[in-house]
Formats: structure tokens, C-alpha cells, sequence
């Protein structure tokens, strides 16, 4: 009774013990730590560099802020994110978020102030979908890495059995049932080894106590070890680790379409922040024209009651007042369009009432002026000048020497992007991996020849067949051993010569995609230099043309006063300059853009995980 008590106890102990250390918030906790390690390491491997990357969403986002503080419709607690949801039935106990997100410090405290570009940019690190889902992605990829990785790590196994057994079919020859209780425990460990052998090894206890009849016991350790070693088909590491090396890659590849992703995401916020700021300037520049427009006509009808312009002119005057309102209000709705679309590009609700920083504008001008003095101190001077009605005329194309610091040559540029493009780098590695699957089809076509060898020794123990003598010694000496040699002949290989075929078309298919990506990627970039240029030649041309219109307008004013000019010719001149003034802005954004879109395809262009972005060639300026 006392054994069975022990073996009882133990049983208990053991269980307690097991389902203490092994509840869902502790795997939680150890699979995070070990794929923030795991992403660490292929950020290093991948890019130089690492930094920290949560899944976690932080219970203080602007777009909860948003719907809580302006009270926006919702349809329940999902819009607020997963941590609102109420528990559901059995909901296990789960690692808590960390307290404090590595970008919390980042999001902006109040939701009344205006969005500034560095704001915009980290709030979409923090609010976008897809962002999140990006990163989802990756975290995902390093989780079945984790999983490849762990096929080759010693795997430990355990369990402890209690039995209560009670035998009536004896009762009729010895007049009682036969009645006891078996404790067994057994332990291993197998191993898969990366040259394609596998080892396990078993321990194992049985304690047997007899309750009917007798009260005798019994006790017996066993244990077992075998070894298999493929000969041919599935031997060498090359062969053995090929889904640990394609998980390996898969990761390295998630890292880099990560970081890419980053570097799009961000020129994509950038550019819609702009196309918001020239929806806002247009905007004004309409509301300018109309208000000039309005004055226009009410200046039309005084002249026309002095008898001094003929109604004509002041219908005209109406007519382009008219047309100047429907414009502002097509300006005021492309504006709130705009904006509606970059807070569903942030991951910010739609009805929320947030501004842009106009402040950016100013910034952004004195950022191009910066960076194309030249183009700024030529913008006064005339488009052309005439040297005579004879003299030759010569078409000039953009000066280089006016252009900006991104404006390299094509074909070096062609060599930075096909250097740091890491979409080049995994199509290239892509080409390797078809490489390797074709020496694994080829393996699949080797006979099967497997090396098995085994010992085991000692005995367990059952109440059906009771042992009086103990045995808790391992005897090697009267161990069983044995050894096997099987060979599978490779007369049905039809599906892996299929493959095996199959593998080389994937290979040309490998080439041929890098070698499409590589033009691709070259005719991206001469197209961004192209774009640069012809921004920059558009810079200076619509200053000039802005200079030009201003002086058309109060020129216009002067002579109508006089009566020297009609009021078609002051509302032509107007138009110019709503035109011009339109046109500047948006060939300063296009300018901007065009520098970010160069960088991002130079794949220069390095975006943080807080989703700041940081210019090429000087890495330290930071926006």
C-alpha cells in the first residue's frame, strides 16, 4: 500500500508540476521572445542593422482617440481593436501586451492640433491595416522558421500513467478476482540530425502492487535506442535540411519585403500628405481668384452706370464670376476628398476631423529652394531674350547644372539600385533556391537504401502477468540488438521524375523573372530621373510664369482704369494667374515626389520602424 500511495503522489505532484509551467501565457511569452530574436538575427544578416518590431497595438492609438473623443458612429467594440473585445466563453489566459510600445512616445498627445509630416508618418506606422498586417507577415515567416528549426533540436518526451486494474475472468478457478494498481513512467528523447539520421532513446519504470490477491509486487526497468541512417535517397545535410534551409530564406526574404514595403508605404504617405497640402493651396488660390473675380464685377457694373464699359463686357465679368464659384466649390470638394483618402491610407477613421500642418508647405518650398538655388535666383528673369527678328533660334534643354542632388547620371544610378534593391537580392536568391529543389529532385530518384540499428534491454511489468522478482538494473549484457539494411529499388519514380523535370522549368522561370525585374527596375529608374528633370524644368518655368501673370494683372488694372483695355482682358490675365499659381504648387510637389520616388527605387531611401524615413546620399538627414 505504501508503493501505491508513493506512485499515487508522485502522479499528482507530476501533473501539478506540468500544468503549472506550460499554460498559454507562458508559451505566449517564450514565442514572442523567440521570434523578436529570430527577426533580430535576420534583420542583422539582412540589412546590417536591427531594430525592434511588436505586434502589439497600444491601447492609447489616435485612431481610438478619435472615435472616443469626437464620439465618431461605431459598430461595437471591434472598432476600438482587439484588446475591447469582451472575453468569449473559455477564453485562455494570455500574456499581457507589453506596458510600453518601443513608439508610444511618438504618437501626438493631443487630437485637436495639426498633423505634421513626422506625425502623419508615425501615426500610419501605428495605425495602417496594412502595415500592421506587413508586419504580421514577417512575424509569421520567422514563426515557421522557429518551427523548421525546432525538427532538428532534441525533442524530450514524458508521461506518468497510474492504472487501477480489477480481473474478474480468474475468479471462477481461484474463487477472488484479481485487483491491483500499475504506475508506469517513460521518458525520452529523439533527435533528427542535420546529415539526415535520426536517434531516439526510452526509459522506462513499471511499479506494480497487487491489492487481490497476495498484496505482491513487482517492479521493472526497460529502456530502448535506435538509430537510422539513410544511405542514398534523403542522405546529406544538403538533402536533410533543404526545408530548414528554404524557411531560412523564406524569413530573409520576408525581412527585405518588409523593408521595402516600409520604403513604399512611406513615399505613399508622404505623397498623399502633399496631394492634401496642394488640394489646401488650391483651394486658396481659388478662393483668391473668386473673392478678384467678385471685385472684377462690381467694379464692371460702376463703370458700366458711368457710361463707361458697355454691359457686354459686364455680362462677360458675371459670367467668369460664376464659373470662378462653381470652381471653389469643386476645389472645396476635392480637398475634403483628399483628406478623407489619406486618413484611410494612415488607418484613421473617415468621419474624423483632423488637420494637416500648412507650416509643411513653407517647408517644402524652402527645402527645393535649398536644394536648387539656382533655379530659384533664375526665376525672375525672363523665359527668353530677343536678340533681333532674324537671329537664329535654339532650343536648349534643361541646364545640368541647375539640377539637384538626386539628378545623377543613369547609368550610375542603374548600379546603385541593382545594388540595393533588396527586391533584386531575393529575386537572385530565388534563382539559388531553384537551383537547390532541382538537387533535391534529383536525390528523390536515388534507391531508398536505410541503415536501421536497435537495443533494447530490461523488461516491464503488467498485473495480467505478474513477476514476483524485481528487475531495476539495465543489463546491456542481455540486451537484444539489432541491425537492418533496407533497400527500396526505384522502379515507380513516375511522380518524382515528373518533379524533377518540373524543377528545371521553375529554374528558367527563376532567370527569366530577375532578369525582367533587373530591366524593370532600370527603366524605373531613368523614368525617375526623367520625372526629376522635367520637375525641375517646370519649377523654373511656372515662377516665371507666375511673375509674368502678376505683372499681366496689374498691368490689366492700370490700363482698364485708363480705358484702354477691356474687361476681358483683365479676366484672361486673372485666369493666367490662378493657372500659374496652381500649376506652381503642383509641380513643387511633383519635384518632391519625384526625389522621394528616385530614392525609394534606388532602394537608398531607409525607413525606421517608427516609419520616418531618411534621406540618401546623407543618412543622418532626418525629415
Amino acid at each position: 500500500m505504501l508503493k501505491t500511495s508513493s506512485a499515487c503522489l508522485a502522479f499528482c505532484l507530476s501533473t501539478a508540476i506540468l500544468m503549472s509551467g506550460c499554460s498559454p501565457a507562458r508559451f505566449y511569452q517564450q514565442t514572442d521572445e523567440k521570434i523578436s530574436g529570430i527577426i533580430a538575427e535576420k534583420q542583422q544578416e539582412a540589412l546590417g542593422r536591427s531594430e525592434s518590431l511588436s505586434l502589439h497595438s497600444p491601447a492609447d492609438l489616435l485612431r481610438q482617440k478619435l472615435l472616443i473623443e469626437q464620439q465618431l458612429p461605431r459598430v461595437g467594440p471591434e472598432s476600438l481593436g482587439s484588446a475591447h473585445l469582451p472575453p468569449s466563453d473559455h477564453w485562455p489566459q494570455q500574456a499581457k501586451p507589453p506596458v510600453s510600445d518601443p513608439t508610444s512616445r511618438l504618437e501626438p498627445v493631443s487630437t485637436t492640433e495639426p498633423l505634421s509630416l513626422i506625425d502623419a508618418l508615425q501615426v500610419a506606422a501605428r495605425n495602417s491595416r496594412e502595415y500592421q498586417t506587413r508586419k504580421e507577415d514577417l512575424f509569421r515567416s520567422a514563426l515557421a522558421l522557429d518551427f523548421e528549426r525546432d525538427a532538428f533540436r532534441s525533442t524530450l518526451s514524458g508521461s506518468l500513467e497510474g492504472r487501477y486494474v480489477q480481473d474478474r475472468s480468474a475468479s471462477s478457478t481461484t474463487g477472488n478476482p484479481v485487483e491491483g494498481t500499475a504506475t508506469s513512467l517513460l521518458g525520452g528523447v529523439s533527435r533528427l540530425l542535420k546529415s539526415g539520421a535520426t536517434l531516439t532513446a526510452q526509459i522506462g519504470l513499471d511499479l506494480i502492487q497487487m491489492l487481490q490477491p497476495g498484496k505482491a509486487s513487482s517492479s521493472g526497468l526497460f529502456g530502448d535506442t535506435s538509430i537510422t541512417v539513410p544511405l542514398l535517397r534523403g542522405a546529406g545535410r544538403h538533402i536533410a535540411t533543404e526545408s530548414l534551409t528554404q524557411a531560412e530564406r523564406d524569413t530573409l526574404y520576408a525581412v527585405w519585403t518588409f523593408e521595402r514595403f516600409k520604403q513604399e508605404f512611406a513615399v505613399s504617405v508622404t505623397d498623399s500628405y502633399y496631394s492634401v497640402l496642394q488640394t489646401n493651396d488650391t483651394l486658396r488660390n481659388q478662393a483668391e481668384n473668386y473673392r478678384g473675380l467678385i471685385a472684377s464685377s462690381r467694379r464692371a457694373m460702376r463703370l458700366a452706370e458711368a457710361g463707361k464699359l458697355p454691359q457686354i463686357q459686364v455680362d462677360q465679368s458675371l459670367q467668369n464670376e460664376l464659373r470662378a464659384r462653381e470652381r471653389w466649390i469643386a476645389a472645396r470638394q476635392s480637398q475634403a476628398r483628399a483628406l478623407d483618402n489619406f486618413k484611410n491610407l494612415i488607418g484613421l477613421p473617415t468621419d474624423a476631423q483632423i488637420t494637416l500642418d500648412r507650416d509643411e508647405f513653407s517647408h517644402l518650398e524652402n527645402t527645393i529652394s535649398r536644394e536648387l538655388p539656382r533655379v530659384f535666383e533664375d526665376s525672375a528673369t525672363q523665359p527668353s531674350t530677343v536678340a533681333g527678328a532674324e537671329a537664329e533660334i535654339v532650343l536648349r534643354p534643361p541646364s545640368r547644372a541647375e539640377s539637384g542632388r538626386f539628378e545623377i547620371d543613369p547609368a550610375e544610378a542603374g548600379s546603385i539600385a541593382l545594388k540595393n534593391r533588396v527586391d533584386i537580392k531575393i529575386a537572385r536568391y530565388r534563382v539559388a533556391d531553384a537551383q537547390r529543389h532541382i538537387v533535391v529532385a534529383a536525390d528523390a530518384l536515388l534507391p531508398e537504401l536505410t541503415l536501421f540499428g536497435s537495443v533494447a534491454t530490461g523488461t516491464g511489468r503488467s498485473i495480467a502477468a505478474l513477476q514476483s522478482d524485481n528487475s531495476t538494473r539495465l543489463d546491456f549484457n542481455r540486451g537484444y540488438y539489432q541491425g537492418i539494411l533496407t533497400l527500396d529499388l526505384p522502379w515507380e519514380r513516375t511522380a518524382e521524375a515528373i518533379a524533377y523535370r518540373d524543377s528545371y522549368i521553375s529554374l528558367e522561370r527563376a532567370v527569366r523573372s530577375l532578369q525582367e525585374l533587373e530591366d524593370q527596375v532600370k527603366l524605373q529608374v531613368r523614368n525617375d530621373l526623367r520625372e526629376l528633370e522635367q520637375a525641375r524644368a517646370g519649377l523654373k518655368i511656372q515662377q516665371q510664369a507666375v511673375t509674368l501673370a502678376e505683372r499681366r494683372v496689374r498691368g490689366a488694372e492700370l490700363q482698364l482704369q485708363a480705358g484702354r483695355a477691356q474687361m476681358r482682358d483683365l479676366l484672361e490675365a486673372q485666369e493666367a494667374l490662378l493657372s500659374a499659381q496652381n500649376a506652381l504648387t503642383a509641380v513643387m510637389v511633383d519635384y518632391r515626389s519625384a526625389e522621394l520616388a528616385t530614392q525609394r527605387d534606388l532602394g537608398t531611401l531607409q525607413v525606421d520602424a517608427n516609419g520616418i524615413w531618411h534621406e540618401y546620399p546623407s543618412g543622418d538627414t532626418q525629415l
